[in-house]
């Protein structure tokens, strides 16, 4: 259960980032795997707004009240962008065993809900939504 709002992506990441950090012992390879995952995370959001800002240079200055609009959305995702860097800013700095103590929810996640969260997240990415275009052509 996520208790919808613009902060679903995070509590999904911060749930799925919990159950890699729980079964570390288990297998180390989930220490790559939570690295990666935050990694390429931090990327997305960088060319997320690396998009707005460049999509806002290429409005014609002309359109005016239309511009604005734009202008106001890309100062939205550009906010986003900045709080989901600063969530896996301190992701990053916190050490793994102080990681499992800031949990935002008290059910912890097992292996089929980690794996739907990693496909809800995976589905969210270009390409996955691309994806029927790629077919078509």
């Amino acid at each position: 259960q996520v208790s919808g709002g613009e902060d679903e992506i995070q509590q999904l990441q911060k749930a799925l980032l919990d159950y890699l950090d729980e079964n570390t012992e288990t297998d180390a390879s989930l220490v790559f795997s939570r690295k990666f995952y935050i990694a390429q995370w931090f990327r997305d959001t960088t060319m997320e707004t690396e998009k707005a800002i460049k999509s806002q240079k290429d409005e014609d200055p002309s359109e005016g009240s239309h511009h604005s609009k734009d202008v106001e959305t890309t100062g939205q995702i550009m906010h986003r962008a900045e709080s989901r860097k600063m969530f896996l800013r301190s992701i990053i700095k916190t050490a793994p065993s102080q990681f499992s103590t800031l949990k935002i929810n008290s059910d912890t996640v097992d292996y089929e809900d980690a794996c739907l969260i990693v496909r809800y997240l995976a589905s969210m990415r270009p390409f996955a939504q691309s994806f029927d275009i790629y077919l078509t052509q």
